[in-house]
This record gives C-alpha cells, sequence and structure tokens, in this order.
C-alpha cells in the first residue's frame, strides 16, 4: 500500500468555494489512483488536506484529474493549486488557477516547465495536444475592422470564459466607478450643456476633487499656454513617443531661418541648429483628409499638423512653428511665437488636438491594447499551461481579453464614446487606426531601439525614456535567467515548434503578415526570443502604464487635449480671439463625456496586480523563483530613484513608477 498526502487550495477571491463534490485522481509514471473524494472546499482560501491509498507506488506523479460533479445546483469552484507528497517524501506541485464549472474533469499538469521536447511519457504528449486543441477552439481569431490587428472572436464580455473575464471585486468596481462619474456630471449639469465654455478659468469646476486628482490638472491649467510645457508633454506627457530629432526639413514644412530667428537666440541660426541636433519635428501626417463628423448637429474638424521644436541652451523644448496642414502655401501659414498671443495659442491646441488622436487611437489603443490582446490570444492558443513561457507571459495579460472586449461594445464602436466625443466619423477612426498599423515597426515597438532611431538618446529632462529605459532592462534581464534557465541554446529556440506557431500567429494576426514592419515571423535564437518576450511584456506593462496612466491629468483641462475642433483651421493669422478660441474647443457636454472616459481609465481599480507582483505561482522551481525575487529587487531599485527625483519636483513624471505600473492591460 502507498499512500500520497494531498493537500488542495481554494482560490481565495469571492465565491471561489463550492459544495459540489469533488474528487480526485493522482495520474503517475507507472499508474494512477483511484477517485478520491475531496470534501469541506466551500470556504474561500481555505485548504483541504486528505490521503489518496494505492495499492501500488505510482512512480513520479505527472498531472492530476480533479472531478467535479453535482446533483442539484451549479456552484463554480475555483481551485488555487493541489500540493501532493508521496511516501518518498518528495513534494510535488500542480499550480491551477482556474474555475471548475459544471459537470467536468479538469487535468493539470506538474508544475515544472516543459517545452514539447521535454515530454517522454505518451500521456503528457497527449495531454498537451488536447489542451491546445480545445483552446485553439475556445480562442478564435475575428477581424473587427478591415486592416487593423485581428480580435477575439467574441461579441460582447458575456461570452468569455470565467477565467478571463474580470474578478467580481472588480467588476463590481468598475460599474460602480462608472456610474458614479457620470451620475456626478449630470447632477452637476455639465453633461446637459451643448452651449460653449463661458470662460477659461470655468473649465476648472468640472475636475474630480476626490482624493487629491485635482492637482494635476490645475498645474496644466495654470501653465497650459506656456511654451515650455507644451513642449514637455512631448518627452512626459500621454504621448511620448513621437517627437523626432530633424536634421533636413521637409520640403512641405518651408521654414525659414528669418522666421525661427527670434526663437533661436543670437549667435545662432537654423542651419546650426539642425546640424548639431537641436530641432525636433513632429509630424501628425496619418490625420490628413480623415472625414469628420458632427456633435450635436455641428460640424467638426481636424487638421493634419506639423510642429517644430527647439532644445534651448537651458535644455528645454520649444515650439518655433507650426503648419496646420501637410500642404504648404499661402491657405495653410507657418504660425510663430511672434505671432499675436491668441493666433499661436490656437495653433498650439490644433497640435494638441491632433494629439489627442495620435495618442488616443495609434499610441493607446493599437500599441498597447490591440497588440497586448494579439499576444494574449497567441499565447492561450499555442503554448500550453506547462510551457515555460505560458508561465512567463499570462500574468501579462490579466484582463486584457475582457478590458478590450468591453471596449469594443461602448468605447471603439459605432456610437461608443470616441465615436461621439471626437470629431472624426466612425470611418476616420478605424482608418486612422488601419493607417498607423501599417506604419508599425519592429524597432518603434523596442524601446532601445526605438530612442535611438528618433534621435531622443541624449535630449535631457526626458523622464519617459530614462524610466522606461530602466524598466525595459529589468525585464530584459528577468527574461533573460527565465530563457537560459529553459533553452540551452539557439537549436532549442529555432526547434520549439510551439513557440514559432506563437510568433507566427503574432506575425499573421497582429501584424497582418506585413514583412516591412520588420516583425519576426520566427525566432532562431536565443537572444532573438530575449528581445521578442521583453517587447511582449514591456508593451503590456510598461508601456501601457506611460500612455494610460496620465490621460486624465493631462487631460482634464480640455484646451490641453480637445477632443474635437469646431471650427476649421484657421488660413489666415490675425482672426483669433478669446470667445473664437471657446467657440472651437469642445462644448461642455462633450468635454463631460470624455472626462467620465479619461477618469475611469487612468483610475487604480480594486484588485491590480503591479509589475513584478505574481501571486499565481506558476513557476514551481527554484531558479525561476529567485529570477522573480531579483526582478522585485531591481523594480525596488527602479522605485527608489524615481520617488528620489520626483521628491522636489513641481510637476512629478510618476507614471513608470513600479508602484503605478501594472503587470497587464486591464483597465
Amino acid at each position: 500500500m502507498a499512500t500520497y498526502k494531498v493537500t488542495v487550495a481554494t482560490g481565495d477571491m469571492v465565491e471561489a468555494g463550492t459544495s459540489n463534490s469533488i474528487s480526485i485522481t493522482l495520474v503517475g509514471s507507472y499508474g494512477e489512483s483511484r477517485q478520491t473524494t475531496v470534501s469541506f472546499l466551500s470556504l474561500p482560501g481555505k485548504e483541504k488536506s486528505l490521503s489518496v491509498h494505492c495499492g501500488q507506488d505510482l512512480g513520479p506523479i505527472v498531472l492530476i484529474r480533479l472531478h467535479k460533479w453535482r446533483l442539484f445546483l451549479e456552484d463554480a469552484w475555483f481551485c488555487k493549486d493541489v500540493r501532493v507528497t508521496a511516501p518518498n517524501g518528495t513534494l510535488y506541485r500542480f499550480p491551477c488557477y482556474q474555475w471548475l464549472e459544471g459537470v467536468t474533469t479538469v487535468e493539470v499538469r506538474e508544475g515544472s516547465g516543459k517545452k514539447m521536447v521535454d515530454d517522454k511519457l505518451q500521456i503528457l504528449k497527449e495531454h498537451r495536444h488536447r489542451e491546445l486543441a480545445a483552446r485553439q477552439e475556445a480562442y478564435r481569431w475575428k477581424n473587427f475592422a478591415q486592416g487593423w490587428p485581428r480580435c477575439l472572436n467574441v461579441d460582447s464580455i458575456f461570452e468569455l470564459d470565467s477565467n478571463i473575464q474580470f474578478s467580481r471585486i472588480r467588476a463590481n468596481n468598475f460599474t460602480g466607478f462608472l456610474i458614479f462619474q457620470g451620475a456626478s456630471h449630470f447632477l452637476s449639469g455639465f453633461l446637459l450643456r451643448h452651449s460653449s465654455w463661458n470662460s477659461l478659468d470655468e473649465m476648472r469646476t468640472i475636475f474630480s476633487r476626490t482624493q487629491g486628482r485635482d492637482i494635476v490638472p490645475e498645474y496644466v491649467a495654470k501653465h497650459w499656454q506656456e511654451d515650455d510645457f507644451f513642449g514637455s508633454q512631448f518627452l512626459n506627457g500621454n504621448n511620448p513617443i513621437i517627437i523626432h530629432r530633424c536634421t533636413t526639413l521637409p520640403l512641405k514644412f518651408p521654414v525659414t531661418p528669418e522666421m525661427v530667428a527670434g526663437s533661436l537666440g543670437g549667435g545662432t541660426d537654423l542651419g546650426k541648429e539642425l546640424q548639431e541636433g537641436r530641432i525636433f519635428i513632429v509630424d501628425y501626417k496619418v490625420l490628413e483628409n480623415i472625414p469628420t463628423d458632427t456633435i450635436y448637429g455641428r460640424q467638426q474638424y481636424v487638421a493634419a499638423p506639423l510642429c517644430l521644436l527647439h532644445q534651448g541652451t537651458d535644455g528645454l523644448l520649444r515650439p518655433i512653428a507650426i503648419q496646420l496642414s501637410q500642404t504648404p502655401g499661402p491657405r495653410s501659414p507657418i504660425f510663430l511665437p511672434s505671432d499675436d498671443e491668441w493666433d499661436w495659442l490656437l495653433a498650439k491646441t490644433w497640435v494638441r488636438n491632433a494629439d489627442f488622436y495620435s495618442h488616443q487611437l495609434l499610441t493607446h489603443l493599437l500599441r498597447t491594447h490591440l497588440f497586448g490582446e494579439v499576444f494574449a490570444i497567441a499565447t492561450l492558443r499555442h503554448l500550453p499551461t506547462c510551457h515555460p513561457l505560458f508561465k512567463l507571459l499570462i500574468p501579462h495579460f490579466h484582463f486584457t481579453l475582457h478590458i478590450n472586449t468591453l471596449a469594443r461594445s461602448v468605447l471603439i464602436n459605432q456610437g461608443g464614446l470616441i465615436d461621439k466625443g471626437s470629431g472624426v466619423t466612425y470611418e476616420g477612426l478605424l482608418l486612422v487606426v488601419q493607417r498607423g498599423l501599417e506604419q508599425v515597426t519592429y524597432t518603434s515597438l523596442c524601446l532601445p531601439d526605438d530612442i535611438r532611431h528618433r534621435g531622443m538618446s541624449h535630449v535631457p529632462n526626458y523622464h519617459y525614456r530614462d524610466d522606461g529605459m530602466s524598466l525595459w532592462e529589468a525585464i530584459e534581464s528577468f527574461v533573460t535567467g527565465i530563457v537560459t534557465f529553459y533553452y540551452d541554446g539557439d537549436a532549442a529556440v529555432s526547434g520549439d515548434t510551439e513557440l514559432q506557431a506563437w510568433v507566427m500567429d503574432i506575425f499573421t494576426n497582429g501584424f497582418l503578415g506585413r514583412t516591412s514592419s520588420g516583425i519576426p515571423s520566427s525566432l532562431q535564437t536565443v537572444m532573438e526570443l530575449i528581445k521578442f518576450l521583453t517587447m511582449v511584456m514591456f508593451t503590456c506593462s510598461a508601456q501601457h502604464a506611460a500612455v494610460n496612466n496620465g490621460q486624465y491629468d493631462l487631460g482634464a483641462f480640455v484646451p490641453n487635449a480637445p477632443s474635437s475642433m469646431r471650427h476649421p483651421p484657421p488660413s489666415e493669422k490675425g482672426r483669433a480671439f478669446l470667445q473664437h478660441f471657446l467657440d472651437t474647443i469642445p462644448e461642455v457636454a462633450t468635454t463631460a463625456n470624455i472626462l467620465v472616459a479619461l477618469i475611469l481609465l487612468s483610475s487604480q481599480l480594486k484588485d491590480r496586480r503591479l509589475l513584478g507582483q505574481y501571486p499565481e505561482e506558476w513557476f514551481t522551481e527554484a531558479e525561476p523563483r529567485r529570477l522573480i525575487r531579483a526582478f522585485q529587487g531591481q523594480l525596488e531599485e527602479i522605485r527608489d530613484r524615481i520617488e528620489e527625483r520626483n521628491h522636489l519636483a513641481e510637476l512629478r513624471y510618476n507614471y513608470l513608477n513600479p508602484l503605478e505600473t501594472e503587470n497587464s492591460i486591464s483597465i
């Protein structure tokens, strides 16, 4: 007789326990046990110990089967993990972390990370095949829009598997927050006012007064007109990835040395500043000829501006020329800081409106949310639970499929919040993302390469770059440890057929097979794998935090990030004044609608998991667990450096503080 000591752990979330019947079968290399009932699993967060008696030694325990059945009422159960101690004292860990619903049997592999080549037993090979076949049936691709990355084939969050839905706590927090903010704006009268704001100062009355969330918006309201602050947002604002060093002016932007001489200071000229690398450019060509819509019956307008900036001797970036179209000429003047105050302010506001679209649709939606979903679906379809890269990646997709499905239902759908609150038509929204995907490169998704490519390596006060590089290097170090532990050389990478199917699925369904993007369709070396995994994890954590968390801070004061413009771009100078400005930026109701979304998207909801926090212990071997602790230590050092820098700063850059950076795209 061989007796195995078994401990079954129920998850600690709400309603994780069950009153239904649960039993367990142990499967070893030499045979398997009979089903043994596990009783009293009704309490969340509790463990149940039992003994499983077998007529013979089962050999190494390679998997377990959990059986759930019911007599009457369904009562789902969330299994955290199972631990089995063999008669010889060997401990086997079986990470489960999933809901069991209905009458079902779930097979759970022993927790060691195993590539396909590592499986020698036929029962494990068959289990691997069955798991992926079931996943590929459950997680199918579909087209949301022509030229977009493909997405999960569901129409609502109610079709999602329980294991990828929001937790009960998070779902209630999300819904309650949305209702509270909407009701607050409704009761304040903002949502009912279809008229212009009465003054610039009145716009501050809409700020949230909860938990000190008005501190940064108040700073923005005080400084938004200043060229220094305008320039700084291209480095440390919500869209810090579109500014490039400019060495040659494009022909479509005919700025002359005389135009900007007064802005450059004495002893230099435009040619010298271009040559010495102190001129920068932002180009919103992606918005050219995008169809526009009406809001409350009034026509809206979109521009595709170009903005030239100069790095002064004090290291600060300031705008020195703005053209509001891609076609120069008498009807498209180049606006300058020396122009009338309202002409220059209106031109800068048009740039901020273009930046709103660029940020929301490309930098935020496309480059984090949509790509994050692609990475998640491909992982579920091609990497079984026992694969070491599944264990590495799955925490970085926590709640992503739920939030994206929700976004397609209420935010980016036809008639959704973006459609109603912005100046482009729904077809225009789809077109911007389509154009954006055509321009995405692998270089632009890998932060060190992107910084070099844009010529931004030595610009001072670029906190997004500095903090982002710290996080990239920490993630890369962690990934390097994991990869080199499981892959002993390049041949192990190129020969991992599940890995190759994974990266091909990403290339095909995420980047639509466009080889000019430079996105790999296969990975042949350890170094290629490390870089690709670092990009995936950085995109889903740090990059999303950088472009998401400051949305309310920098967008609550509407002139700094207007979602629509109600007059066309000025075709001549000398026509702008305060009332015209107030009548151009969004009216009160549109501002309120957009702000409900912005404050929710940049909020800290309950049940969030910060970068490096892995409450689900997918890895059971000692070395990966040591690597996780080392990664957490690096993140603490980065946190301390950021907080030390921020201590005396008037406007803190905290969006890449590990204390503000989630593991995944979950909001």
